[in-house]
């Protein structure tokens, strides 16, 4: 029988047990997919304010991170793009909260960096931009680059389809978007996962994301898995 890892929580109040005020905050997710759907709800409940939230784009259609933005509980927003994400774009307009817009794969390096302990590094992304803007740029080879500094967190939300009792995680396809690195990056990385399992239920190769990154674990069997816009087409034969 496999002994219960401490790394377990029963309820998404003891897996965020240390949000204070002020945090800074990485979830993955694009858009809508793959959210960890009840920790966001759970910052929501532990009261915490003056959040900085670093994702994608912040949530959609009032869903997912668009709730924390409703609920003005985020002072600064750290992102790739924003999209159609109305909420964003009213309280940026209105000065209530601070977007700095980083390019997407600039914002996964920057999360990546800091993950591997490398401070900062130079890209070419963005020179020329408005992304250029107050940065230290240099010229390596007769080519201008940027200093980009690398992206540190207090707490990682993610959510995984399946993980073992150590925090060996598995992710839904393209659910995985920028979870494992987010996981690196955070000092408290908690993982909302549909089905946990006990040790050995994951194949090694199986595994994306290593429990070594994992503090935390907390079991969600339901979710509404909302779409953003359902695109669809008819078949070939409809009507034949």
């Amino acid at each position: 029988m496999t002994r219960p890892s401490s790394k377990r929580r029963d309820t998404i109040a003891q897996a965020l047990d240390g949000l204070t005020d002020g945090a800074a905050i990485m979830v993955g997710g694009f858009g809508l997919c793959g959210n960890p759907e009840a920790l966001i709800q759970g910052v929501l409940d532990a009261g915490a304010r003056d959040l900085t939230l670093i994702s994608n784009n912040s949530g959609n259609m009032g869903k997912g991170l668009a709730l924390w933005l409703r609920a003005g509980i985020v002072r600064r927003v750290i992102c790739s793009y924003i999209g159609n994400n109305e909420d964003l774009h009213r309280l940026m307009a209105a000065g209530a909260v601070e977007v700095e817009i980083t390019p997407q794969g600039t914002l996964v390096e920057r999360m990546r960096a800091a993950g591997a302990g490398i401070p900062a590094f130079y890209t070419p992304t963005g020179v020329g931009t408005v992304v250029a803007d107050g940065k230290e740029t240099r010229e390596i080879n007769g080519r201008t680059y940027l200093l980009e500094h690398a992206l540190h967190a207090d707490f990682a939300l993610i959510r995984a389809q399946r993980a073992d009792a150590f925090g060996n995680l598995r992710f839904w396809r393209t659910a995985r978007n920028f979870s494992p690195v987010m996981a690196t990056a955070a000092r408290v990385t908690v993982a909302e996962v549909d089905h946990l399992l006990p040790n050995g239920a994951i194949d090694p190769d199986d595994v994306h994301l290593p429990g070594l990154y994992v503090q935390r674990l907390v079991e969600v069997t339901q979710h509404e898995d909302p779409f953003e816009y359902r695109t669809t087409r008819p078949r070939p034969d409809a009507g034949a």
